[in-house]
């Protein structure tokens, strides 16, 4: 069930102070972001001494205007930067009152560091909405917009390798400038409404884990990985090259799927039905390791839950192994090819050359 829970203490003060609004969720500014600030009442003056024209917010959270002191705005929203600038300048003596009118709007929102830390795949410091080439410089079309599609919280929860199964999806926790948000992004799952919280530079973000697996957060989504790369090895005898790569499966794949994709299953029964396939998983939070061995039959004939046939993480590892009917098989084949001669030379020359 959709629910989004806030926590709501001080919450005046928070909507002034750090800019945070509800339940729009409107975007304050960041260190980076370019703005372009209009004021008509200006035109007549040089070009030097005009307040119009594009800005970029400074590293210290501040706009440098001409003439006056550094305006803090990091925070704010740009309704709030308005008043903000129209009431110094008419402080300041450059405008009067009757005659100035301030528009502020955005040509470009920067990118922003945040920390992702808690039940997600990769915890860590991420840069989300990168600016792309070439856009370094202000458009020659002075552009506006207020929609940065990559500043988000569902972005940085993607950034972050996505969310572990045994993610608390209702209670994620957003904390900015000292204030916390508690936002439940179950939406992603279910298809209801879900307000995707604009994201500023410094947020931190905290995914409580609870304590079981969550079968149906195990499919590929807005916050969880679409594919992840598994190592597959199945190695028999007679393949001196070896056979180990690195697979893209989907994400919400099991052990037995992983099988399938390794081509450990299938063929003649009386020679394949008794090979067995090891699972090997490491957690990366605690460095434990995990070694499921299973017949390759009973794992895709009777496998009912997910102990005995887990969802596949990023980086498990898969080891297949011959039955005995193989082995014996694969013996006699080097038997026969150590007797042939002409075998056995062609097999040293392509052992010593790799061909």
């Amino acid at each position: 069930m959709f629910r989004a829970k806030l926590i709501v203490s001080a919450l005046v003060t928070a909507i002034a102070t750090v800019g945070i609004a509800l339940p729009s969720w409107a975007l304050p500014l960041s260190p980076g972001d370019r703005l372009r600030i209009n004021i008509p009442a200006d035109e007549g003056l040089p070009e030097t001494d005009r307040f119009s024209g594009v800005y970029e917010v400074n590293l210290d959270g501040t706009l440098q205007l001409p003439f006056i002191d550094p305006v803090p705005v990091v925070g704010l929203e740009l309704p709030q930067v308005q008043q903000q600038l129209t009431r110094l300048l008419i402080n300041e003596g450059f405008f009067q009152p009757n005659f100035l009118r301030v528009s502020v709007s955005i040509i470009e929102w920067a990118p922003v560091q945040v920390t992702v830390s808690g039940a997600v795949f990769e915890p860590g410091r991420y840069l989300i909405n990168p600016r792309q080439a070439g856009g370094d410089d202000p458009p020659i079309v002075p552009l506006t917009g207020s929609y940065p599609p990559n500043r988000y919280l569902t972005v940085a929860i993607q950034a972050a390798g996505g969310i572990r199964p045994e993610a608390d999806i209702i209670n994620v926790r957003l904390i900015r400038g000292g204030i916390e948000q508690v936002i439940d992004v179950s939406g992603v799952f279910t298809g209801e409404l879900l307000d995707d919280v604009p994201l500023i530079a410094g947020d931190r973000i905290i995914i409580p884990e609870r304590e079981i697996i969550q079968s149906e957060l195990v499919r590929p989504s807005q916050i969880t990985p679409q594919a992840i790369p598994v190592f597959l090895s199945n190695l028999s005898l007679p393949n001196f090259g070896g056979n180990v790569q690195v697979q893209q499966v989907a994400y919400g794949s099991r052990f037995s799927h992983a099988v399938i994709a390794g081509k450990c299953v299938g063929g003649t029964t009386a020679i394949n039905a008794r090979r067995r396939a090891t699972l090997i998983q490491t957690d990366r939070t605690t460095g434990q390791t995990r070694v499921l061995d299973r017949s390759v039959e009973e794992l895709v004939r009777e496998s009912t839950d997910n102990q005995d046939n887990p969802f596949l993480m990023p980086d498990d590892g898969l080891v297949c192994y011959d039955s005995t009917v193989t082995n014996v098989t694969s013996i006699f084949s080097t038997i026969g090819t150590i007797l042939n001669p002409i075998s056995g030379i062609e097999l040293l020359l392509r052992r010593i050359f790799g061909q």
